[in-house]
């Protein structure tokens, strides 16, 4: 007699996945053992549910300019992939980078294959700030949200003052027109908003 739902599962007998009947449920450690029959041949088996096994990848997580080796847990069977998302210590980040046991870069892995992993923090960005007013520049950090965007010529707020955005500097160049995510700068170069003339 059913004590469930139906599964679907592949029938050896049927050579096809076919509706069965749950007959069973035994817990096995963390996972269970279900027996059930084949609702068109009426072979009956035992399907053997396990969670997968975790396992640690070596991970080097930065955020900003700092830094450091963590172990990440995470699913043997786990396909891990450049750009995907993960938590870690209530943080979110990215994967940068993957490496095999060639130390090879790969865009996917599973787990079981990487032999090291490092990802950057994705939900706040760390922007470099120079302040220049006449012959006298300041530095400064600015924590915001990635997808921020910061256009040159707009005024903005820091250090409890009022700067107008001269330029805006990727890594690749400085540019002194249009706007960037603030995931995409290095560096922002700021004046005092009343000089309108460089």
């Amino acid at each position: 007699m059913k004590d469930d739902g139906g599964a679907l599962s592949e029938c050896p007998e049927c050579l096809d996945v076919t509706e069965h009947e749950i007959l069973k449920r035994t817990n096995k450690g963390r996972g269970e053992d279900v027996l059930v029959k084949c609702e068109i041949c009426s072979l009956v088996k035992t399907i053997e549910i396990r969670p997968p096994k975790a396992v640690m990848v070596r991970t080097t997580l930065s955020d900003g300019r700092e830094s450091f080796g963590v172990e990440v847990e995470v699913d043997e069977d786990e396909e891990i992939s450049v750009g995907d998302m993960f938590e870690h210590d209530e943080i979110t980040w990215m994967v940068t980078r993957i490496d095999n046991s060639n130390s090879r870069p790969k865009k996917v892995l599973s787990a079981t294959e990487i032999f090291s992993m490092w990802a950057t923090r994705s939900d706040k960005t760390i922007v470099g700030i120079t302040m220049t007013s006449g012959e006298y520049s300041e530095s400064g950090k600015l924590e915001c949200e990635p997808d921020r965007v910061f256009s040159c010529g707009s005024i903005i707020n820091f250090a409890e003052s009022r700067w107008r955005i001269r330029a805006i500097h990727t890594g690749k160049g400085r540019t002194l027109t249009g706007s960037r995510f603030a995931n995409e700068i290095r560096r922002i170069y700021l004046h005092p908003p009343d000089k309108e003339h460089w």
